[in-house]
């Protein structure tokens, strides 16, 4: 993936925050030659990736599971959510069901419709847009600095 120089007004965009996570991951997957070095070392070491602990259970979770769940995103962003069949035929369902109530109601009641209650939903969009926006930033944040950190111990653990 191709890095673009960050401006800015860009530093807070999801695409630049998607793009420090990748470089993050991409790195971390360089570094670590090894990754089996990285079983049963406890995750709660390392003060970095304590803060967030609470994100993962605590019983069988090693620096080596929580390798591979960040490789793991990374393969979710890149190529997108691999759905099982059965649950990616309930979504679609009803999608369409949705969407062809949607029609039929834009259609036979278009005229009682009021502009304010179209400017509420819009608004409603928007502010829920703008609520996951910024905790998609926020977890983006916070798996960069895991990814980087992960990076840094293996580090220190083979001794570069």
């Amino acid at each position: 993936m191709r890095h673009l120089p960050e401006t800015p007004a860009q530093k807070n965009s999801l695409f630049n925050a998607m793009n420090r996570f990748l470089g993050a991951v991409n790195n971390m997957d360089q570094t670590v030659m090894v990754p089996s070095l990285l079983r049963d070392v406890p995750l709660w070491d390392d003060a970095e990736l304590c803060g967030h602990k609470s994100d993962v259970d605590d019983g069988d979770v090693d620096m080596y599971s929580y390798y591979q769940l960040l490789k793991s995103i990374r393969q979710d962003i890149e190529w997108g959510l691999r759905v099982s069949p059965v649950v990616e035929e309930t979504p679609l369902r009803l999608t369409r069901v949705n969407s062809i109530a949607s029609t039929a109601s834009s259609s036979s009641f278009a005229s009682s419709l009021s502009s304010s209650e179209d400017e509420e939903e819009e608004e409603d969009l928007q502010k829920q847009f703008q609520y996951h926006l910024a905790g998609l930033q926020g977890v983006l944040g916070k798996l960069t600095t895991q990814a980087d950190s992960l990076t840094k111990r293996y580090k220190q653990s083979i001794g570069l």
